[in-house]
């Protein structure tokens, strides 16, 4: 019995050593898709749209708050209280439409993103597997890389289409 336990111990270093290990650098990967920079603009199309909704609200709310100071002093106690009610009604949907915004912002984001990073992880196994690596590991999140792992980052760009 000692002597398999032995000789399971010794064989297990080379087991090892016998592994092939790869890296990707996924940052890089996910840079030059087309997909990420078709996300990039529409994100920033979305931005503008909500950001030209949320000018024109607070213009709106502006000319509002103006006219309101101008007649102030005239109005009735009832139709102060209205316009001032009409103000804070316009101000809160206004601040609902900010937070909305950023919301969808962030909805839009992610789901392209997991998408894209679908992508490259189904590109990687692909290449791994061909490769015949035992491990394919993402270079962003390891301290140190040794001589002896493998980048296959050019090989996945090539599976991609990226250039």
């Amino acid at each position: 019995m000692k002597k398999i336990i032995f000789a399971i111990l010794l064989a297990m270093p080379m087991t090892i050593f016998a592994q092939k290990i790869g890296h990707v650098n996924s940052g890089t990967l996910v840079q030059g898709m087309n997909e990420y920079t078709a996300l990039q603009t529409e994100i920033q199309t979305l931005q503008k749209q909500f950001q030209d909704e949320m000018q024109r609200k607070q213009t709106d709310i502006q000319t509002k708050a103006d006219a309101y100071e101008k007649e102030k002093a005239t109005l009735s106690e009832t139709l102060r209280t209205f316009r001032e009610n009409e103000l804070q009604k316009a101000y809160d949907e206004y601040q609902q439409f900010a937070q909305t915004s950023e919301q969808e912002l962030q909805r839009v984001y992610q789901t392209k993103m997991t998408e894209i990073q679908e992508k490259v992880m189904k590109a990687v196994q692909e290449v791994g597997a061909a490769e015949g690596f035992t491990y394919v590991l993402d270079a962003a999140s390891i301290p140190y890389i040794g001589a002896t792992a493998t980048d296959i980052t050019d090989k996945v760009k090539a599976k991609l289409g990226v250039q």
